[in-house]
């Protein structure tokens, strides 16, 4: 395998990555020169807050002003700075497919849970065309973001074995405050934000705030492409032993799904996409009479819907604590897109009359030599709800603790697809329908067609119990164990023509367990060790994809066992977290709904490094990196055996330095910027040569002015030397060729201006 390293190479990486410094990455130091003390509270048992370099897990934090350094155009871009996670953001505004520490996967984001104030969005962490980022934008009412991998997880909460993410939100205080802040951009942004808190009667708190904007995307569609709003409030009350939480979040944004694009064909780059006016406006046909209707494929992806909930955190005497967290989730997730089958040809090629070909909507005649592709008019309608409650009892001791705790969530999803519809367009941006082409004409579509009306709801039912003790002053070991009831009820009919093809009535347990233990062998500087094993349930559309299987009584439990070894150092001036981690992964995958899946094993080893280091004179770096090493130990087809996991990198490193100036009149401002490094990939599971995703290096570069205490402006670069990386190939390309490709986002110019009171 390419790129495999050693203990001495990777020993190598490091010290050329810490000796970079005119190069720059994409997470921001999470500390200040000041050095304030983190605390965490994702992954703890008992759900209550604990110094970061005390806990016995991988976490990382991002306060708002790292987020902000960051300048993510989506959720999944701010999940590049995580050690340890792959994210592939170059979808959009929605549908990323991230992946974390050599877990394998194809698309989507199957080991991913996004949290907000500790309780899971919607519960399973990925459907087909709806991963839990797209259900979550950034605005100025997030305050932080912490990010667990592995670790406790497959215990705690929805028992997600993989990545987790908690974002939390701004509270009030007594004093009011508030920002508006209005951004543009070089692709035509018109956005403002504002949020506002403050205290509303004795002890109780609010915050209320949210954005509207508008583009024609990064990616120019030539009409307004990318659309949305939201509106956030969050109402505190303290108590005299502890505090009480309602929030809701109010959400409609979509934008343009960008999907791969023909390689090697002229006019087509990272600044391309297939989306126009002369196509946004498309028939698809469905059903078994061909039913046909007219769609708008302008509106993308996206989340229009609403995510609400709360939290009862509440100590009582004798070392007794209770914590309750709780969220309703409800809304559409509706997918639109123009989905590349194949690669581009010459019209002549296919054109009945072997060369020319017209445009549906302009009448021009298309010359042979014109570069087409089927390209499927896709419609993915999906309304979800859920309701999830996770309830956890401490009882403190003098050397311990002893938490039990109560998980439930129910869930459901209604889809409607009609995904296919194949028609050659000419490879053009909004390049037009042809008419002069038999299938085009004469045929529902050029290729294959795939229609389903699903209903599904499942309901997860878990308790857990965990228990620390600390057998000296510098060591405490932990462990926890879940026992997870899991029930669905699921309906199919494929062809839209109301006969029920699949039905599932699913009914099954599993047990999580997790240990650990940590030495601090100084105030500041320790080691933890943790092993653990939990797994991925079953949902939905693994039913779907796995039928055969289920109807032969296979469980469809996707076991997921772990192994860490940690060191952590704090000090005044710098931070280190680097974490040594060894998994193995039963997965499944299937290239098109109309193959079945196929199941395999995946081992992975390696290393996720964190470190920051600051000074008193304003100056700081960070370097972020992961090395991994994967294999697929066990296959369906004996021929992807010790192959390497298709689309994860071998390494990533990013390396960001940060310099404060203070200026004689009062002002100061920050220069920062990013260089991530990335390796090859493989674009399939048989690691052919010719299908690899080369490396590439982006360069980010920003600046932030504070003219006066409350005014203040920010300038951000984002991929400055406009490279030209790809994310992905043809997930469903068979032609032994890279054919197309999904290039990471061009350079864009981003610009805000805030005033804060």
């Amino acid at each position: 395998m390419p790129n495999k390293f050693k203990l001495s190479s990777l020993a190598l990486s490091i010290a050329l990555s810490c000796h970079a410094s005119n190069s720059w990455a994409e997470e921001q130091p999470s500390a200040s020169s000041d050095n304030v003390e983190k605390i965490v509270v994702t992954g703890t048992f008992s759900g209550k807050s604990v110094a970061k370099e005390e806990a016995s897990f991988a976490v990382s934090s991002f306060s708002e002003d790292d987020i902000k350094k960051l300048a993510p155009k989506s959720t999944a871009d701010l999940f590049k700075a995580i050690p340890g996670v792959w994210a592939e953001s170059s979808s959009g505004v929605a549908g990323a497919n991230v992946f974390v520490r050599g877990f394998p996967g194809a698309s989507d984001a199957p080991f991913l849970t996004v949290q907000l104030e500790g309780a899971p969005i919607f519960p399973p962490p990925t459907l087909s065309f709806l991963e839990n980022s797209s259900m979550f934008r950034l605005d100025e009412t997030v305050e932080f973001m912490e990010a667990l991998r592995g670790g406790t997880n497959p215990v705690i909460s929805n028992g997600q074995p993989g990545l987790t993410t908690n974002f939390l939100l701004k509270e009030g205080a007594e004093d009011t405050e508030g920002l508006v802040k209005y951004s543009t951009s070089d692709y035509g942004l018109q956005r403002l934000d504002a949020v506002v808190s403050g205290e509303i009667a004795e002890d109780l708190y609010i915050m209320v705030g949210g954005y509207i904007k508008s583009s024609p995307g990064v990616r120019d569609a030539g009409f307004n492409a990318e659309e949305g709003n939201q509106f956030t409030i969050n109402i505190t009350k303290e108590l005299d032993n502890g505090k009480i939480n309602f929030y809701t979040r109010q959400t409609d944004d979509h934008g343009t799904w960008y999907l791969p694009t023909p390689l090697d064909v002229e006019g087509v780059d990272n600044e391309f996409t297939q989306i126009g006016t002369l196509n946004r406006q498309a028939e698809i046909a469905y059903g078994p009479d061909g039913t046909t209707e007219t769609i708008d494929f302008g509106q993308g992806r996206g989340w229009n819907g609403s995510v609400s909930g709360g939290s009862i955190d509440l100590e009582f005497n004798n070392g007794w604590v209770l914590v309750d967290r709780f969220s309703f989730t409800s809304g559409d997730a509706d997918t639109y897109g123009l989905v590349p089958n194949g690669a581009a040809v010459k019209l002549s090629t296919v054109a009945d009359n072997g060369s020319t070909a017209f445009g549906a909507v302009t009448g021009t005649e298309y010359s042979g030599d014109t570069d087409v592709q089927q390209i499927g008019r896709w419609v993915v309608k999906k309304e979800i709800e859920a309701f999830t409650n996770d309830f956890a009892l401490t009882k403190t001791f003098d050397r311990g603790s002893v938490t039990a705790g109560l998980y439930n969530s129910t869930f459901s999803s209604k889809d409607w697809w009609s995904i296919g519809n194949q028609s050659y367009h000419v490879v053009a941006q909004g390049g037009e329908n042809l008419t002069g082409i038999d299938c085009n004409d004469n045929a529902d579509s050029c290729g294959w067609n795939y229609d389903l009306n699903g209903i599904g709801e499942g309901r997860t039912t878990a308790l857990y119990l965990a228990s620390s003790y600390e057998i000296s002053d510098s060591v405490t070991i932990d462990a926890g164990l879940r026992r997870e009831n899991h029930e669905i009820e699921y309906t199919v009919d494929e062809g839209l023509d109301g006969v029920v093809t699949q039905a599932v009535s699913y009914d099954e347990s599993s047990t999580a367990w997790t240990a650990g233990i940590n030495w601090m062998f100084s105030e500041k500087q320790g080691i933890f060790f943790r092993a653990s094993e939990g797994s991925k349930m079953p949902f939905f559309d693994d039913f779907r994809e796995n039928y055969a299987s289920y109807q032969n009584g296979d469980d469809l439990i996707k076991d997921v066992e772990q192994f860490e070894l940690g060191y952590k150092h704090s000090s005044e001036n710098f931070e280190l977290y680097a974490t040594g981690f060894f998994n193995e992964v039963n997965s499944t995958f299937a290239v098109s709904p109309e193959q079945a899946a196929v199941a395999f094993t995946n081992e992975a080893y390696g290393v996720e490094i964190d470190f920051n280091y600051f000074t008193d004179n304003g100056f700081s770096i960070n370097l972020n990196a992961t090395l991994q090493e994967t294999e697929v130990t066990a296959h369906d087809d004996p021929a992807v055996i010790g192959k390497e996991a298709q689309r994860l990198p071998g390494y990533q490193v990013r390396v960001t330095p940060s310099y404060d100036i203070e200026f004689e009149n009062g002002m100061y401002a920050t220069l920062y910027g990013t260089l991530t490094a990335v390796d090859d990939r493989f674009s399939e599971q048989y690691n052919e040569k010719a299908l690899i995703l080369e490396s590439y290096q982006k360069i980010d570069l920003g600046v932030i002015f504070n003219l006066t205490d409350e005014v203040k402006m920010q300038l951000a670069v984002n991929n400055i030397t406009d490279e030209e990386g790809l994310t992905e190939g043809d997930p469903r390309g068979v032609s032994g060729v890279l054919d197309n490709g999904r290039y990471i986002l061009g350079r864009t110019i981003d610009f805000n201006v805030s005033y804060s009171f």
